[in-house]
């Protein structure tokens, strides 16, 4: 059995490399758990901000990478209700899609996202009612556990994975946690009650996720690594580890993200707010940077 050091090792060592530079533009989603908008659809909530946020994000130019969870399928027995519920999110994504903008990490929750074969049958065509055939939607879309982005310039290295290698339960035996949040804790959500296998509900449990990540940071040379999972946003100051975490878009009213613009790095929110004359608006917020890559480099 693996251990969670060996876990991210191997996902640090079969991650796709994306060069990049200064003139390079990424925004960094995870958790948006889609559902099939029912009551214990968490990310129903936040949908129009999401959808909002990402149209911005496609119409300045940036690269959009989702790192994990980004579909609900413990919840949901298939993608096809959770595409239909938000079939305008997946249209916007296709636009990413095509224009080679769109990278993507499977997490615990979309974790089926491993087998080629499934994400062939599910995610390159979508039945058109309209038309009464199959159409395309991600023709040839990959999935991976790491991605890399690698400065041009500098070799600088930013890491990102889901998170989850850190998290024994949740990657070792996710589909027995599949399994109990069909049957037992989705019809308990629609009432209130919460998960205790989420990390983002068991405190305890995401401070040795949290402690495992950092060690691995650690010995391998304060490498820059951002991870979701815990859906506890993370941004440290230069000197400290380099471990940053995206939060999730499932928080109550907002949803959190990070930016890579211009060399550097910046903790996102987006959320639903009003101006002076009481009209509501959604409007971006930075909770914490922006900060030079370069400041987290190691020699």
């Amino acid at each position: 059995m693996l251990s969670s050091k060996k876990r991210l090792d191997r996902a640090y060592k079969n991650a796709k490399v994306i060069n990049f530079d200064d003139t390079s533009k990424f925004i960094l989603f995870s958790d948006c758990h889609r559902g099939d908008n029912s009551f214990a659809d968490d990310f129903a909530n936040n949908k129009n901000i999401y959808f909002h946020a990402l149209k911005h994000y496609y119409t300045e130019g940036f690269q959009y990478c989702e790192i994990g969870d980004g579909d609900e399928l413990w919840e949901n027995l298939f993608f096809k209700s959770v595409f239909e519920a938000h079939k305008n999110v997946y249209m916007l994504l296709q636009l990413f899609y095509k224009e080679n903008r769109l990278y993507n990490i499977w997490g615990n929750h979309d974790m089926v996202y491993r087998d080629p074969n499934y994400v062939k049958k599910y995610l390159y065509t979508f039945f058109d009612e309209k038309t009464g055939e199959d159409v395309a939607l991600f023709p040839g879309i990959e999935f991976h556990e790491g991605i890399i982005l690698k400065h041009s310039k500098t070799n600088q290295e930013v890491f990102l994975t889901h998170g989850h290698q850190a998290d024994s339960w949740n990657y070792l035996f996710w589909k027995w946690s599949r399994f109990m949040v069909r049957v037992l804790w989705k019809p308990l959500n629609v009432m209130g009650i919460a998960d205790p296998t989420s990390p983002a509900k068991n405190y305890t449990e995401l401070i040795k996720i949290e402690r495992r990540t950092k060690k691995w940071i650690i010995e391998n040379n304060n490498l820059i690594t951002i991870t979701g999972h815990t859906h506890r946003p993370r941004f440290p100051e230069p000197g400290d580890i380099a471990y940053f975490n995206d939060g999730s878009c499932v928080h109550p009213r907002c949803i959190t993200g990070i930016e890579i613009e211009k060399g550097e790095i910046s903790l996102i929110k987006w959320e639903i707010d009003t101006n002076d004359d009481g009209v509501l608006q959604i409007v971006r917020s930075v909770l914490e940077g922006s900060r030079k890559l370069l400041d987290y480099k190691t020699n």
